[in-house]
């Protein structure tokens, strides 16, 4: 296991944080062992969690022309059909993956292609299990094509605690299957909107990893 590149200044920072607070609690407070000891404690704990969320486990990952490999980490929460009114504008099959802040935040290409749209948008920090995150809150848009001309897309969502999206394509990349596409900050969420009709492999309530578990067959 390593950890993401995207860590890297938020691990530096909450090192520094962690330092300056235990230096003043020695300072002003060495004379009260509980204190110290509490501190020292839940400074671990912060500089473990924030590790942990920046983690970059080494994986076997799951290929198929045919598959559509889930992006992300994380929990199940939607699968349903629904109007995608910002691409498509017409009924689509919607799968919605939620991540805790205890999961892998790294999100990875469900399928081989081309990418035909990318967009950013500012927005909201709505819970992102809110039904409305997927149209207020801070996300991109992005279409990839698959070799049968295919198009899937895929929509990275902030949460609650999430300020900043993190993306590594653009319109007109040829994009590899489980390679990394992008990076979500803290509880966040990500939506694939399919064609209608697609054979979805997972259930409500499953819990899924990105690059490994097969999302759907086209």
């Amino acid at each position: 296991m390593t950890i993401h590149k995207e860590g890297y200044t938020t691990i530096a920072i909450s090192v520094l944080f962690i330092f300056v607070i235990n230096a003043l609690v020695e300072y002003k407070f060495s004379d009260i062992l509980w204190l110290r000891w509490f501190v020292y404690i839940l400074s671990f704990a912060l500089f473990v969690t924030v590790l942990q969320f920046f983690r970059n486990p080494s994986r076997v990952f799951t290929s198929g022309d045919n598959l559509v490999i889930c992006p992300a980490d994380g929990k199940v929460v939607v699968i349903e059909e629904t109007e995608e009114g910002e691409y498509f504008k017409d009924k689509r099959l919607q799968v919605s993956i939620f991540m805790s802040p205890v999961n892998v935040h790294i999100n990875r290409n469900p399928i081989s292609g081309v990418v035909k749209f990318f967009k950013y948008h500012p927005g909201k920090y709505l819970a992102a299990w809110n039904p409305k995150s997927s149209t207020e809150n801070e996300r991109t848009t992005t279409v990839v094509e698959h070799a049968t001309g295919t198009p899937i897309l895929f929509r990275q969502i902030a949460g609650a605690l999430a300020r900043r999206i993190v993306w590594y394509i653009k319109e007109g990349d040829q994009v590899v299957q489980t390679e990394q596409f992008g990076f979500i900050k803290f509880g966040s969420r990500v939506d694939i909107f399919l064609p209608v009709g697609t054979d979805v492999k997972l259930v409500l309530g499953q819990v899924v990893k990105g690059g490994i578990t097969v999302l759907a067959e086209l």
